[in-house]
């Protein structure tokens, strides 16, 4: 798949909005080792197709704010490393597990979570990483569900996405597989008749698509969002809160109205992960609370998603509601944290930022 990767691929227009700080910041991705600058060609257009969109371009384009990074940023903010029971494989939730199918995308979004895990850059999961997977799967039969994420698992080609479901499923039988993506809207094209075919054929299968402003809902999006959900294909969808791109009320309903219509169903909104360097992109929890009560003002229960936040360093997915936050205290250094509790009861804390 053909990537932009320099400053000068990109669109003239848009090329011509890129700063010489910007540049400099680009310049030196590579050898900070960190999360590098990619876009596809499909992507980059669409941050051009009615003037500039800033809403397409903040999520594409590297920030020099990258570069401050807060002493409560985690290079691995959900704490997937205390679950890991293979190299590419995390079980931290009962029933359902984590597959770490592949390690690059169709382009690296700037708020990414797993950063410190994409800028490694690695392959498509081989068949001898796909050994000791397999027999986890056979010893742990309360395991119901693959979450198949990365990177970005649909970088794969359909050949080795059939070699990943058939191990899976020789492992176990019927299991569920949840395939994470956003291909669909970086790469549409990639959504080919021959890619649903063989989704098809190995159902049970869903789709969990990563949208984040109706901006990007683009005709070639859509049919290749039709031809999944025609073809019998389920489409969910998870959206992050991002200061600058979707904090709004009406921007998120005006998204999720409009997937609804398409057939696709609003599955999970989240508010910003601490990961290095995406202080710019978190939006306050109490606003983003506020936001979410305006969401449920403004669109039926049929297109709202579930709010959540996955509790820093391990504490898992908690949903998010006004009763959420119980207190806050404020640490030596002079950080104010707000008080959560986890699922299992225990006291948790979130950043409280402007």
């Amino acid at each position: 798949m053909k990537l932009l990767t320099r400053i000068n691929d990109l669109p003239p227009e848009l090329a011509a909005t890129v700063t010489a700080e910007e540049t400099a910041f680009v310049e030196s991705l590579k050898a900070k080792g960190i999360l590098p600058f990619a876009v596809t060609p499909f992507y980059a257009n669409l941050a051009c197709a009615a003037g500039i969109a800033p809403e397409i371009r903040r999520q594409f384009f590297p920030s020099p704010e990258e570069d401050r990074i807060l002493p409560y940023e985690l290079d691995d903010p959900l704490g997937e490393a205390r679950y890991r029971v293979a190299p590419r494989l995390v079980h931290q939730y009962h029933d359902r597990v984590l597959l770490l199918a592949n390690g690059t995308c169709a382009g690296y979004c700037r708020h990414c979570f797993r950063r410190s895990w994409t800028s490694t850059l690695q392959g498509f999961i081989t068949d001898e990483e796909l050994k000791p997977i397999q027999a986890y799967l056979v010893s742990h039969p309360e395991v119901r569900e693959v979450l198949v994420s990365g990177g970005d698992p649909l970088m794969g080609s359909d050949e080795k996405l059939e070699r990943l479901f058939i191990a899976l499923r020789a492992a176990r039988p019927g299991i569920l597989l949840r395939m994470g993506s956003r291909m669909p809207i970086m790469a549409p094209e990639r959504i080919s008749g021959g890619l649903v075919r063989l989704f098809r054929a190995y159902r049970p299968l869903r789709l969990i698509l990563h949208i984040n402003h109706p901006q990007e809902l683009a005709q070639d999006v859509r049919a290749a969002l039709g031809r999944l959900i025609e073809s019998g294909i389920p489409v969910h969808t998870q959206t992050v809160l991002l200061r600058g791109v979707n904090d709004s009320g009406q921007v998120l309903a005006e998204l999720f109205r409009e997937l609804l219509n398409l057939g696709a169903t609003p599955y999970y909104l989240f508010q910003g992960d601490l990961a290095p360097g995406t202080s710019h992109f978190r939006v306050n929890l109490e606003r983003a609370l506020f936001i979410y009560k305006e969401l449920t003002n403004l669109i039926s229960g049929l297109g709202l998603p579930v709010f959540a936040v996955d509790l820093p360093g391990g504490g898992g997915k908690v949903h998010l509601h006004p009763g959420i936050i119980e207190g806050e205290e404020t640490d030596a250094a002079g950080q104010t944290w707000y008080l959560l509790r986890s699922r299992s009861g225990e006291p948790w804390r979130y950043p409280k930022e402007l």
